[in-house]
């Protein structure tokens, strides 16, 4: 397939290139700084630009069959709100292109009760998160209303705790709840998304990615 990457330089963006070429896709990736992705591929094009402007991001959808995003925030109090700025500039992009799949990085605590929520997540763990995350976390939330409203076939990845342990490449899902474990490293985050890609159940979903 031929994929287009957003956020490529970041924890998770850099295992999503790293897993499209090793599967064989090509890859084109949209990035500010080309140096801050050291990769070199015959399948891979970096180009520069910036993922909250649509014109940037619809210079490198030409041919593109899906878009993955791992756009997130610089900080707590990133003032461009990065995540639900990108996905605007990306769902206007995509339109016009006429790209239909597309595939962006939430996080697990916007699930905030109901299935799959823990009573210690939710009375304890959640609060305790959104208190010190709060702009990160509506920024996503207003990323993920940006998404429904789209009309294209999206899903939102909401991984739980970030490590940078290595990827053992196996991982769990749950579709509209709460991720089976409270961690997962960002290397299987990545996986899940590309796997994602062609799996039609998780359209128009919310999906818990965790270990």
């Amino acid at each position: 397939m031929r994929l287009t990457v957003l956020g490529a330089t970041g924890g998770i963006g850099r295992h999503l290139v790293a897993h499209a070429l090793a599967d064989g896709h090509e890859v084109t990736a949209l990035v500010r700084d080309p140096a801050r992705l050291p990769v070199r591929d015959e399948r891979l094009t970096v180009q520069r630009g910036d993922a909250l402007d649509a014109a940037s991001v619809g210079s490198v959808l030409t041919g593109s069959e899906a878009v993955l995003s791992a756009v997130g925030q610089a900080g707590r109090h990133d003032p461009l709100r990065p995540a639900s700025s990108s996905a605007a500039a990306t769902v206007a992009a995509m339109r016009a292109a006429g790209v239909r799949r597309y595939l962006a990085v939430s996080a697990a605590p916007l699930q905030r009760a109901g299935a799959g929520v823990s009573a210690l997540n939710r009375l304890v763990l959640n609060p305790l998160l959104w208190k010190v995350l709060r702009e990160v976390y509506e920024d996503l939330e207003r990323m993920e209303a940006v998404l429904r409203e789209s009309g294209l076939d999206w899903t939102s990845v909401r991984p739980p705790r970030l490590t940078d342990a290595a990827g053992t490449g196996r991982y769990r899902t749950a579709v509209e709840s709460g991720p089976p474990s409270n961690t997962v490293a960002r290397a299987d985050v990545a996986r899940a998304m590309l796997d994602m890609v062609t799996r039609t159940e998780t359209f128009g979903k919310a999906v818990a990615v965790s270990a």
